[in-house]
């Protein structure tokens, strides 16, 4: 799981930069929004939008935008009504990728995400073209400067997560989704503070990449994620750090 880890650092360190612009904090409002409007607005009764409020609250995201973007799902309040879309490719080395989005014109967002893969040396496939090579996880991350492994480890093992993994001044815990809620609880009801808690795609193998060949993809999957509609790109290799 390092490359998984590693990655997950690397964008965390890329969304506090984007914090800034306030770029983050749209794709979190896009995220509330879907997850409100799919599953209503009770944090309690709907597992998606709490865990994606707890994200925006690490991201320092204020509370009336999070109450608005909830009102905004739910219909309380008039907003644009965003779908889910997803895209498959390939990227330099032969790299599965996979994109997730939130969008409110499909045609535009598969137009500029065709650009980016095409531009940056990589290939837009069809749906269900690497797919089969990520599998779904529980992807819990802690502040590694906050709390030890050990102490987390034994925390969590009744709830059979998976891998508990120090990279980059944060513990990466990773389960099987069925187990999620119960890891979740259990940090929770320690009173421990998730820097972010969601349910992800892990690749199932690695592609193997010389260096030079990993920054033409990092680059991909970079240019990729400052597209305003996507929310989250996956990839089955090891990737560099951009530098800003």
């Amino acid at each position: 799981m390092s490359g998984h880890s590693k990655w997950h650092s690397i964008k965390h360190k890329k969304a506090a930069v984007d914090a800034k612009r306030g770029k983050i904090f749209t794709k979190y409002i896009r995220e509330i929004q879907v997850a409100a409007r799919m599953g209503g607005g009770i944090l309690d009764a709907n597992p998606r939008l709490r865990n994606i409020v707890l994200a925006a609250k690490a991201a320092n995201m204020p509370k009336d935008n999070i109450e608005k973007a909830i009102k905004k799902g739910t219909g309380e309040l008039e907003g644009t009504t965003y779908e889910e879309k997803s895209y498959e490719g390939y990227g330099p080395g032969g790299a599965a990728i996979f994109v997730q989005t939130l969008t409110d014109n499909s045609n535009r967002t598969t137009g500029e995400v065709r650009h980016i893969f095409t531009k940056y040396n990589g290939n837009l496939g069809t749906s269900g073209s690497v797919a089969y090579m990520f599998e779904r996880k529980g992807v819990i991350i802690l502040d590694g400067e906050k709390y030890k492994e050990e102490q987390i480890f034994d925390m969590v093992l009744e709830a059979n997560v998976e891998n508990i993994e120090a990279s980059d001044d944060e513990l990466v815990i990773t389960c099987a989704p069925d187990d999620f809620e119960a890891a979740r609880k259990i940090l929770e009801d320690n009173k421990i503070e998730m820097l972010s808690a969601n349910i992800e795609f892990s690749p199932k193998t690695k592609t193997e990449l010389d260096p030079d060949t990993a920054r033409k993809l990092a680059n991909l999957v970079d240019k990729l994620e400052d597209q305003d509609d996507v929310q989250n790109v996956y990839v089955n290799a090891d990737l560099p750090e951009i530098e800003e």
